[in-house]
């Protein structure tokens, strides 16, 4: 009696110390949400509550990521908390949501940084001396590694192999199981001199000191807008990277170690094939 969602969402974030990005949605969704007492969340309440979000503006693809999030902290609730709760009310509320014809499946980008792009963004870092983040290794390393911004920040010195040329990139996203999800990913050449450098004689800590998903993305964002580079998301040098990747000829299975993509259907999404280029491999014989 009297658990709320908001305090069992309070729960699920000291638990399970999700990123950044996520911890600021469940915090977003207590506010909108938190005061319910559980007994008493319905789909109905919630259905209100997507209304009242579509409402002040914000897209279905949006909305249908807040609801699966709260069905998750509300699984938790029932199987890790032992709460006698309905765990699938967010479910139902993020089904209603193709009933009201909201679209919840976002549009795929094809957006890349072109190199003039990335010229003048490490142009304007290095000329900035009192800039504390190293956002153009940040950057280099991104289109190196194929990394996502928050794997990049939480990367341990501890973590990697120098013999090897690797790191282990912990709980790495995935659809069905992130916590524990532990991958042992190789360091292609550029990868590996941007974290020799950044290592130096330290055998502890973050390979990327005072770094965290939030002030890179702001600090990414705000050089954009400076320089009118328009419509440019950190996210989107992942996307050129795993292109360089497949033009370096490496396979779907190396490419994916790389990425952490699980299956084709997902990688495709990163790989824009032209027709141009499929005539000039047919030309080359197929090489």
């Amino acid at each position: 009696a009297g658990y709320t969602v908001g305090k069992l969402i309070d729960a699920y974030i000291a638990d399970t110390k999700p990123h950044d990005k996520r911890e600021a949605v469940l915090n977003h969704i207590k506010r909108g949400v938190g005061r319910y007492n559980l007994s008493k969340l319905t789909a109905h309440a919630l259905n209100d509550w997507a209304s009242t979000r579509l409402a002040s503006g914000i897209q279905g693809v949006t909305l249908a990521y807040d609801l699966s999030t709260l069905s998750a902290v509300l699984k938790y609730g029932k199987f890790v908390k032992k709460l006698n709760i309905d765990s699938l009310v967010a479910r139902d509320a993020r089904a209603a949501l193709s009933f009201r014809k909201v679209e919840t499946r976002s549009t795929e980008r094809e957006r890349e940084p072109t190199d003039a792009e990335l010229s003048a963004l490490y142009a304007h870092w290095d000329a900035n001396k009192r800039l504390k983040l190293p956002m153009t290794d940040l950057c280099q390393f991104a289109l190196a590694s194929a990394m996502r911004q928050a794997e990049i920040c939480r990367l341990d010195i501890e973590d990697v192999s120098a013999t090897n040329k690797t790191v282990i990139i912990r709980d790495r996203k995935d659809p069905v199981r992130k916590i524990g999800n532990h991958m042992t990913v190789p360091l292609l050449p550029e990868a590996w001199a941007i974290v020799a450098k950044h290592i130096g004689s330290r055998t502890t800590g973050k390979i990327f000191q005072g770094c965290n998903e939030r002030s890179v993305s702001t600090s990414f964002t705000r050089t954009c807008a400076k320089l009118g580079i328009k419509d440019l998301h950190f996210h989107d040098l992942r996307h050129r990277a795993i292109r360089q990747l497949f033009s370096a000829g490496l396979a779907i299975p190396e490419v994916s170690l790389l990425s952490g993509h699980k299956n084709w259907k997902v990688l495709a999404r990163y790989v824009s094939v032209k027709p141009a280029e499929v005539h000039a491999k047919f030309a080359r014989g197929g090489k």
